[in-house]
C-alpha cells in the first residue's frame, strides 16, 4: 500500500474550518478571479472527480475525465465547485495539492486492493470508475477512517457550491442561471433584490413574532 503523503493535517481542517466559517461573508463582495490555474491540472481534475462524486451531473465534453456522467443536468462541477474551493478570500489555496494528493493516495491503495489497473494518463482517483469512487468515498466517511473529518469538510463546501452558490452573491448568482440554483427550483428574489417568502413553508404560521421584534425581523 502507498504511504500517505506528508501533509499537516491539522493545518488542512483548520483550513477547511476557516474557509467554512468564512462563507457567510463571501458571496457579499466581488471575489478575485479563481486561481485554479495556478493549482495545476491534476489537482484540479482529483477534486472535480471528488465533487462530481458527491453531486454528479452530465460530462462537459465527450473527452470529459472527472466528471463521470452519472446523472443528468449540472453537478457541483458546473456550479462552480473549483472557484469556491480556490477563492482568494478563503485560506485553501495553499492546502489543496495536498488534499487532492491524499485522495489520490488513497485512491492508489483502493486500486491495489482490488487489482484495478489505473491509467497512467490521469490522476489516480480520476482513473477510478464512478462505481469505484462511490465507494472509495463511502469508506472515507466511515467513523473509523483517519481522515474523515477532512472529508467531511469538503464535502459540505462541495454542498454548498451546488445548494448556495456559496461564492457567489445570491441574486447575481440567480440571474446569470448559476447551475444549481437554477436545478433546484431556487425562488428569485423581489424587485427590489430582497426574499421576503409571504407564504409560510408549512402553511400556517407557528407563532406570533414577539411585540418587542424590530420592523426587520431581529430580536429588540
Amino acid at each position: 500500500m502507498p504511504p500517505a503523503p506528508d501533509i499537516d493535517r491539522r493545518a488542512v481542517l483548520r483550513g477547511l474550518a476557516a474557509a467554512v466559517a468564512a462563507l457567510p461573508a463571501l458571496g457579499t463582495v466581488a471575489a478575485p478571479a479563481a486561481s485554479a490555474a495556478a493549482l495545476g491540472s491534476w489537482p484540479v481534475s482529483t477534486l472535480e472527480a471528488f465533487a462530481d462524486t458527491l453531486v454528479p451531473g452530465e460530462r462537459r465534453s465527450s473527452s470529459d475525465r472527472a466528471i463521470a456522467g452519472a446523472a443528468p443536468g449540472p453537478g457541483a462541477v458546473q456550479a462552480g465547485v473549483i472557484a469556491l474551493l480556490t477563492s482568494p478570500e478563503l485560506p485553501l489555496n495553499p492546502l489543496l495539492p495536498g488534499v487532492a494528493a491524499l485522495l489520490d493516495a488513497r485512491a492508489t491503495a483502493y486500486a491495489i486492493s482490488r487489482l484495478i489497473l489505473l491509467p497512467i494518463d490521469r490522476p489516480p482517483f480520476v482513473g477510478l470508475s464512478f462505481d469505484h469512487r462511490t465507494t472509495l468515498v463511502a469508506r472515507l466517511f466511515q467513523a473509523d477512517d483517519l481522515d474523515r473529518a477532512i472529508w467531511q469538510l469538503l464535502a459540505f463546501l462541495v454542498g454548498l457550491a451546488f445548494d448556495t452558490a456559496a461564492h457567489r452573491h445570491t441574486a447575481q448568482a440567480l440571474a446569470e442561471g448559476h447551475p444549481g440554483l437554477v436545478w433546484t427550483g431556487f425562488p428569485p428574489p423581489d424587485a427590489d433584490g430582497l426574499w421576503r417568502y409571504p407564504a409560510h413553508s408549512y402553511g400556517t404560521a407557528l407563532a406570533e413574532p414577539h411585540p418587542a421584534t424590530t420592523p426587520s425581523g431581529s430580536p429588540a
